[in-house]
């Protein structure tokens, strides 16, 4: 029985992408990786990773092929479009998606490209951050068959510390969803209670500390709170756009599914009215300046 480790490719190499490849590269996966701007494989190429010159290419010599990209745009484009990957998969390969994407979308997509090129998805995003990233602790729910997904199972357990089987295709992507409504909405409760720290002459720096093991305490308290309190919103470790674009993507899927989110379509609308302010390429800890006080 062969104990060789699968050949992988990789395409998007982001604030998300480059520390998982780079733990992909430190377990001795062999590694060919692809990003429309190649300069941001440098790094990855330095390490020992093959540089493709398209997601076609990243096929030819690769047994799956991870995704971690921007949005539903992007996702169809580098698989679907000119050189794409349905144009250089093929049966017996494995495309695995952490991108967070629109759930009907992801089954379109599949189902398609199961047709093109008999390459299976399993779509499997992922909770927690470019710190999650650093240190394989994400969080990854997984959508589509329980073969693949125990095929890539010792992958994705380099990147995560928890995978759950949440059901087929697009069944990840709405876990994903309903993670960013909470977390999205989370945030823009503690900008709230930190700007009436604030006002109210209370010491926001120590919020966080005080609530801490409480029922109101969570991780984003935790890492948000000290933030905001100080200002501190660089470097930045997320967009606001990308919660704005994965609250959208729930609101959308609520409206296809008949179901009421109200309070995610009001997130979404305070966080785009923060991102017309210029905050869109900032971290989500900018959004208590939409409280703060401007006498």
């Amino acid at each position: 029985m062969s104990t060789a480790l699968p050949s992988l490719g990789f395409a998007g190499i982001g604030l998300m992408g480059l520390p998982m490849c780079r733990r992909l590269l430190a377990a001795g996966y062999p590694l060919t990786v692809w990003n429309r701007s190649p300069q941001k494989c440098a790094e990855l190429v330095a390490a020992g990773a093959r540089l493709a010159e398209s997601p076609a290419a990243l096929c030819r010599d690769t047994d799956i092929v991870l995704l971690c990209l921007a949005d539903t745009g992007v996702v169809r484009e580098v698989v679907f479009g000119e050189q794409g990957i349905a144009q250089g998969g093929r049966s017996g390969q494995l495309l695995v998606d952490f991108s967070s994407l629109e759930p009907t979308a992801t089954r379109d997509m599949a189902a398609e490209l199961a047709a093109l090129c008999g390459m299976a998805w399993l779509d499997a995003p992922v909770s927690g951050g470019t710190p999650g990233a650093e240190a394989g602790t994400l969080a990854i729910m997984v959508g589509g068959d329980a073969a693949d997904l125990a095929r890539v199972r010792p992958v994705l357990l380099t990147l995560g510390q928890r995978v759950t089987h949440m059901g087929a295709v697009g069944a990840g992507q709405v876990t994903k969803a309903c993670n960013q409504m909470i977390v999205a909405c989370n945030a823009l409760v503690i900008a709230e209670v930190v700007a009436l720290a604030e006002r109210s002459g209370v010491d926001a720096s120590l919020i966080a500390e005080a609530l801490c093991g409480g029922f109101a305490d969570s991780r984003p308290l935790q890492i948000l709170a000290p933030q905001m309190a100080q200002s501190r919103y660089t470097p930045v470790k997320w967009h606001v756009r990308t919660l704005l674009k994965d609250l959208d993507t729930a609101v959308k899927f609520s409206r296809e599914q008949g179901s009421a989110t109200p309070i995610s379509g009001l997130a979404a609308q305070l966080m785009r009215l923060h991102g017309s302010q210029g905050h869109l390429q900032n971290d989500p800890a900018t959004l208590v300046e939409l409280f703060r006080a401007r006498d």
